[in-house]
């Protein structure tokens, strides 16, 4: 596969937010490591593709755990509605985890999801903060345990 058609290879996990500038080895907005960060235009695209696999994997058990996914169909039209850059071949996951800054209170049934019953009661902005804090705290750990 051309890396133009692969999402994993020909687009970065970055979401404006990066933390590596100051100083963070793992970055608060997209996880990446920070050498990840640093020689991402240098990778080949199957070092590219096995980051965002690592990013899928970490973020598919945190977030399957507080979300339900009602419909695919009123996910793929509010991302879309919110203008959210995603592929069509990204996994849904990732698809979520972009949508989700961009919802609004009360805006889960628009966009086929449901909280999952431990979550009851939350907010949506607890629930993002908190999946985000564990987003990051299980990347931080992967680092910790993983690089030198």
């Amino acid at each position: 596969m051309s890396s133009d058609s692969d999402p994993y290879t020909s687009k970065t996990p970055c979401i404006g937010l990066c933390s590596t500038v100051f100083g963070d080895l793992v970055c608060r907005g997209c996880k990446r490591f920070s050498h990840e960060i640093i020689d991402w235009n240098r990778y080949e695209p199957n070092q590219r593709a096995a980051v965002w696999n690592r990013l899928e994997q970490l973020l598919e058990q945190l977030l399957w755990s507080r979300f339900e996914l009602v419909s695919v169909w009123a996910l793929e039209e509010q991302l879309k509605r919110l203008k959210v850059p995603t592929d069509p071949r990204m996994p849904v996951c990732i698809k979520v985890w972009r949508l989700l800054p961009r919802l609004p209170e009360g805006g889960l049934d628009a966009a086929g999801l449901r909280l999952q019953p431990l979550w009851h009661g939350s907010s949506l902005k607890q629930v993002r903060d908190n999946l985000d804090q564990a987003f990051f705290e299980l990347s931080k750990a992967y680092y910790d345990r993983r690089v030198p």
